[in-house]
């Protein structure tokens, strides 16, 4: 099966993701939890990915190649040695970064990538290694994206570990299209492994010879966001719609959730793509934005900071310029609001002292952590 969008315009609009101008990141912004302080903690070059280590330190990826360590006091190391090889063009470079669930035991820390292949071409990859003396050891590559594609747009990608210890990858579909319907490629695809990239059992196309066994969901655009819901154990997933048309989804195993054949947003070239309604045979979004918010990381809230907001949904927004906390009743959207930065906001992330932390995007980006202002002015 074969579809043919309207791509017209479609790189330009994209790379409009990858460069933007600096913003003037505010101090305060209000909330209905109040006035929130924003406070920048470190600077940063290109961050994209980043968590926090048992001893409150955080692990930060740079787009560049770059795996940096924070401290608590916002002193940045020099890049921790150990990292792959990195394709850094466009939106390619170093991604996500997570822990495995039992670091404390065996160190393990995992990264996401666009990983360079022959003729110019790239894809997404993971890697995991062991985090010892500042340094990374015993690196594999445990995912490789099929196939590698010229480009420099759509790699995804966030990395979630379910309760059960299976690792979620996400993927864009690198601005082709097609692909994100065909099962013998990653492309446009959520990808569920063992931690060592092993195929789970229970995967929805396990034993299926025209599909890839990695496969856990399909038809998706880009996927920058996955978080993990605690009460339930489900991931949640974003991802960025054309022009207009970005969407929540709670994944499902084995589903179809419809690019490009439909979607609630348009063509770069303002050509009109289906809405979701009208192919029922696909699965659709909880929530689509349009205007759209450019979703990046996201993660459930859980702290005390802003008690508040327990369970809401954290969405780190690019063009948008905000933090998005979204309140879900059960699996439908309910509400949302938008804490305006004025910054483009590239992942979040809940601290160990229930602050929200984030990192903005691009070569003057910043780590700043939110806490609820002292008083109730402004």
């Amino acid at each position: 099966m074969r579809f043919k969008p309207m791509q017209v315009a479609g790189a330009v609009g994209a790379l409009l993701l990858v460069s933007q101008p600096a913003f003037a990141l505010k101090d305060t912004v209000k909330s209905t939890a109040g006035p929130i302080n924003v406070e920048t903690v470190a600077e940063l070059d290109s961050p994209w990915g980043f968590t926090f280590l048992p001893d409150g330190e955080i692990l930060v990826t740079q787009k560049g190649g770059e795996l940096v360590k924070v401290t608590k006091d916002g002193k940045v190391s020099e890049p921790i040695e150990g990292v792959p090889e990195v394709w850094a063009n466009g939106q390619g470079g170093l991604l996500d970064v997570a822990l495995d669930p039992d670091f404390e035991e065996n160190s393990l820390v995992y990264l996401t990538y666009s990983e360079p292949g022959e003729g110019g071409k790239a894809g997404t990859a993971a890697a995991r290694g062991k985090l010892q003396d500042g340094k990374l050891t015993d690196v594999e590559v445990i995912f490789r994206q099929k196939p590698k594609k010229e480009g420099p747009n759509h790699f995804g990608s966030r990395l979630a570990f379910a309760p059960d210890g299976k690792l979620f990858i996400t993927t864009g579909e690198r601005f082709k299209f097609d692909p994100a319907q065909d099962l013998q490629t990653h492309l446009g695809k959520v990808i569920r492994v063992n931690p060592d990239g092993s195929v789970p059992e229970d995967n929805p196309f396990v034993g299926d010879e025209m599909a890839l066994p990695e496969i856990w969901s399909y038809g998706h655009r880009n996927v920058q966001g996955a978080a993990i819901r605690p009460d339930t154990g489900d991931l949640w997933t974003i991802e960025f719609g054309p022009r207009g048309g970005d969407e929540l989804i709670k994944p499902q195993p084995g589903k179809n959730y419809g690019w490009p054949v439909v979607s609630w947003g348009d063509n770069y070239d303002g050509s009109k793509i289906p809405d979701p309604p009208t192919h029922p045979e696909f699965a659709d979004a909880v929530k689509y934005w349009n205007p759209v918010i450019s979703p990046s990381g996201m993660t459930f809230y859980t702290g005390e900071e802003f008690p508040d907001w327990k369970g809401q949904l954290v969405v780190a927004g690019l063009s948008s310029q905000a933090i998005i906390l979204i309140t879900l009743d059960g699996d439908k959207f309910e509400d949302q609001q938008f804490l305006k930065v004025d910054a483009r906001i590239r992942d979040v992330a809940q601290g160990p002292d229930g602050a929200i932390w984030a990192v903005t995007d691009g070569a003057d980006g910043k780590l700043i952590k939110l806490t609820k202002a002292d008083n109730e002015d402004g």
